[in-house]
């Protein structure tokens, strides 16, 4: 008999993606029985309030997960690594927001409007992985077009927001902007290399031997293994702007056949999670500060690439903190005390 309501940790609570996994949680009327709130000593003691009910923050340590059903990880990809394990062991289904487990072969890699069936798999490790936050809202806007006319090749430029980068960078730049406002002499830098204020920083997490991003490569390999097809080109370069929440993205794809920008409009108006955007006449495409807040990937300025015979342009924006990490998240979870718990 299925269980009316699941005992719920969220790992790394006291963070932006953690605070979010609570708000959706509660947004979505999540069928929550208990909630652990799960983080690092020094913020034992702080409390959230939840449906209406004060919760307080525990230490996670290897023993928190004893009758938890399900849990939400987004506290860094060594915490994952060391806790996830540990949480599957007692019982509780992990869905982890940290790029720790993305590319294991048998832990899958979930977005729900595009691959809901590799949920099941689940039951090898008891780990499901979210993939990063970028890639999400890119293959949510791009399922529909694989679907109907295949893939051959992908070029995406990142436009990312610093929440991206969690509270640190958020105040960041808030601290930036008014000291330059402010026309004082000392700019803060210190969590990105460069200052960020009125800046475009092309370098998103460290870079590798080949030239690229580990941000980039992760767009790379996740796409790959979300549409299970390793025949798809993907390229990508990744930029972190002076945005505060929401990444926008400029896609370019050669298709396998030739579909009109018309179809494309019909297939995006009709496809989950997606809001078509795109009347130009109007000036109406998608923005960063029109997707903060809300949970649909929003689809514009759709166009042929002239250059290529099967070419398409699409300008791709969502709120990285919610369809890029806790939504997915939840929607993952849904799904599974729906179908498999």
């Amino acid at each position: 008999m299925r269980k009316q309501a699941y005992n719920v940790a969220v790992v790394g609570a006291t963070g932006a993606v953690g605070n979010e996994m609570m708000a959706t949680l509660e947004g979505r009327d999540f069928p929550v029985a208990e909630l652990k709130l799960l983080a690092s000593a020094r913020s034992v003691g702080r409390s959230y309030e939840f449906k209406g009910r004060e919760y307080q923050v525990e230490e996670l340590t290897e023993d928190s997960f004893a009758g938890v059903d399900i849990a939400l990880f987004s506290a860094g990809g060594s915490i994952s690594t060391r806790f996830a394990p540990a949480a599957a062991a007692a019982g509780a289904v992990v869905i982890d927001n940290t790029n720790a487990f993305r590319m294991e072969p048998d832990v899958p890699l979930v977005v729900p409007e595009v691959n809901p069936g590799e949920i099941a798999n689940y039951r090898s490790r008891g780990i499901i992985a979210n993939p990063n936050c970028s890639t999400i809202q890119m293959v949510v806007a791009l399922k529909p077009i694989y679907d109907a006319a295949g893939i051959r090749r992908i070029v995406v430029s990142t436009y990312q927001a610093v929440s991206g980068s969690g509270k640190k960078a958020i105040d960041e730049l808030e601290k930036q902007v008014l000291a330059l406002f402010n026309q004082e002499n000392e700019i803060p830098v210190n969590v990105y290399p460069h200052q960020i204020a009125f800046n475009c920083l092309p370098h998103i997490d460290v870079f590798l031997d080949n030239g690229y991003s580990r941000e980039e490569m992760k767009m790379v390999n996740e796409t790959r293994k979300i549409f299970s097809d390793d025949r798809v080109g993907v390229t990508a370069t990744a930029v972190r702007v002076p945005v505060f929440f929401g990444h926008s993205e400029s896609i370019n794809v050669e298709t396998e056949r030739k579909i009109s920008v018309a179809e494309v409009r019909e297939l995006m108006a009709q496809a989950p999670g997606v809001e078509l955007v795109d009347e130009l006449e109007e000036n109406l495409y998608p923005l960063a500060i029109d997707a903060a807040g809300r949970d649909e990937t929003f689809v514009g300025r759709i166009r042929e690439d002239e250059s290529i015979a099967n070419g398409l342009n699409l300008w791709v924006v969502a709120d990285n903190i919610r369809k890029g990490a806790a939504l997915n998240a939840v929607q993952i979870a849904e799904i599974l005390i729906r179908e498999y718990l």
